[in-house]
């Protein structure tokens, strides 16, 4: 049998807060995923009920579902509960299909990648 640290008990007792209650994960990767926390280890591994990918690009966002979620504990940067009183995102954001979404996330990777490209050509312009 191990030890907990002070950190450890920290953790625990502050997630214990979140139990039964929906909240918003964002991970190491950038991905942002609601759902409601059912159960938790001391490592903040985590499981989310009726969990769903929040994906925004632009004005547009889509709501994937993907159900039942474990989370590894090392791959979460936040967690936070949402407030179900309030409007979870602006008025001006519009909810899409989810392939509208990945041809949305597809335009906005490749024109990234295309800055990219050009900035790597222009580097031999010294503007310093």
């Amino acid at each position: 049998m191990s030890w907990a640290g002070p950190e450890d008990i920290y953790l625990s007792t502050s997630l214990a807060s979140y139990l039964d209650k929906k909240l918003l994960v964002l991970l190491r990767d950038g991905r942002k995923l609601m759902g409601i926390l059912r159960s938790f280890d001391q490592f903040a591994n985590a499981v989310l009920e009726g969990a769903c990918e929040r994906v925004i690009v632009g004005d547009l966002y889509c709501d994937i579902p993907l159900g039942l979620y474990v989370i590894r504990g090392e791959n979460v940067v936040l967690i936070g509960e949402l407030d179900l009183e309030r409007e979870e995102l602006p008025e001006h954001m519009t909810r899409v299909s989810t392939a509208e979404i990945k041809r949305a996330q597809k335009a906005e990777r490749e024109a990234s990648d295309l800055k990219g490209t050009m900035r790597k050509r222009m580097e031999f312009l010294d503007f310093d």
